[in-house]
């Protein structure tokens, strides 16, 4: 008989499923904040205990940021990704001006004209970086490189007190300071509802700027945190782009893209689960695609949370697929059918005005009591159901290809059989 190490319980059933709540609701948030994390962090560590280059190698303390700087902008101007380019721009110019002319004018307006660019195209919608009226802010960047230089030229750096453009590290001056808690302040409430890789990197993209222009004086500290800068936008347009590549837009769950990438490398054992929204086709034609779209979500989302180590994935229209990778089909068929009584069992209140539109919301809304969300929607309550069709690998199954069909049939039986069921 196992005994229990002194001291220690489990957790309450209620304490798991709060964490587990809590879990699902941090993750999507966690995920694409790490890269930039890491990034910040690993230079914070090579700026307090790296080595300083040997003389021979110097060069790259310039022609490092450079090259990040002009990477993450010609990266950003073919996946088309406005705000990143905007950016790596912004910051590319300030690094190419201060290197030319490392005055005090050049250092505050420059980095101001940076922090200005951010609020400005944080405040608009993403349109891309060559498509419509992207040259706008190409020209509204040439025009602040002109006026910086009008008036490091005409020498305006005497109308202003040095502590008003320059500070000694790491204490930037109050101008900067204030442009960049604006700046910042824009990210993250762009980043807070969206939660995308490009969002997110532009407060980090923004940090590191920032602690860049705080140790101006510092050459090895300014150029690495200038090389930081580069590197979040960079990785979190690449980061951006396997997202679009490989998650379904709609529902947030891998596409079919992804799953077929996964099934390269799978070997048994595994299930794997073809799902289909009964009757969606009457969704559609009854109450519009938008209602079509809202039943797709829900789906994706009770799928999402199934249990046994599953991951859902979007197959196309109104199909999805559920892999078990390492589960045989015996242990896998009770959490098909607890994730099929969850989505018979969620009665989805035609979106209103005043519906949730968070998980955590919804949930709160009808743990308040049963009913209480249909009374305050405004239109229908409508119940899904979808059909489950299972099969794992054998003597006559041998690829996942012939799996997938195996479970395909299954889907049909299970159809044919009355649909709301699991089959195999």
């Amino acid at each position: 008989m196992k005994r229990e190490l002194p001291g220690k319980r489990p957790l309450p059933e209620a304490a798991r499923e709060a964490l587990r709540e809590w879990w699902s609701d941090a993750w999507p948030v966690l995920r694409p904040v790490w890269p930039v994390g890491a990034i910040l962090l690993a230079t914070v560590l090579l700026a307090w205990l790296g080595r300083p280059l040997p003389e021979s190698l110097a060069g790259l303390r310039t022609a490092g940021p450079y090259a990040l700087l002009v990477a993450a902008a010609a990266v950003a101007m073919w996946f088309n990704r406005g705000r990143a380019f905007v950016l790596a721009v912004s910051l590319l110019a300030f690094f190419g001006a201060y290197d030319y002319a490392s005055t005090p004018l050049v250092y505050t307006a420059g980095a101001v004209c940076v922090f200005a660019n951010a609020v400005l195209v944080l405040l608009f919608p993403e349109r891309g970086a060559r498509f419509g009226r992207a040259w706008r802010w190409l020209a509204l960047m040439a025009l602040e490189g002109v006026l910086v230089w009008y008036l490091n030229e005409r020498s305006w750096s005497r109308v202003f007190p040095e502590s008003f453009l320059l500070s000694a590290p790491p204490t930037p001056p109050l101008l900067l300071r204030i442009a960049f808690a604006v700046a910042f302040a824009a990210a993250v409430a762009r980043a807070w509802p969206s939660h995308t890789p490009l969002d997110i990197a532009m407060g980090g993209g923004l940090a590191a700027f920032f602690i860049a222009c705080a140790w101006v004086g510092e050459e090895r500290v300014y150029s690495l945190f200038m090389l930081s800068a580069g590197a979040v936008l960079l990785v979190a347009v690449l980061q951006e782009s396997y997202r679009m590549a490989f998650r379904d837009a709609l529902t947030g769950l891998p596409n079919r893209r992804a799953l077929e990438e996964q099934l390269r490398a799978l070997k048994p054992p595994y299930t794997l689960a073809m799902v289909d929204v009964d009757h969606f086709k009457g969704f559609n034609d009854t109450h519009g695609h938008d209602i079509g779209d809202q039943v797709l979500r829900l789906v994706a989302a009770r799928l999402a949370e199934v249990g046994g180590g599953g991951r859902a994935f979007r197959y196309g229209g109104e199909e999805f697929t559920v892999l078990f990778s390492g589960q045989r089909l015996a242990q896998a068929f009770a959490h098909l059918e607890a994730s099929r009584a969850s989505i018979e069992g969620y009665k989805m209140a035609m979106r209103g005005e005043d519906r949730p539109k968070g998980k955590r919301a919804g949930r709160q809304r009808r743990s308040a009591g049963k009913g209480k969300e249909a009374a305050a929607a405004p239109g229908k309550v409508l119940s899904v159901t979808v059909s489950m069709g299972a099969a794992e690998p054998g003597k006559r199954l041998k690829t996942p290809a012939e799996v997938i069909k195996a479970a395909d049939e299954a889907l049909y039986r299970a159809k044919e059989g009355g649909r709301n069921r699991v089959s195999r």
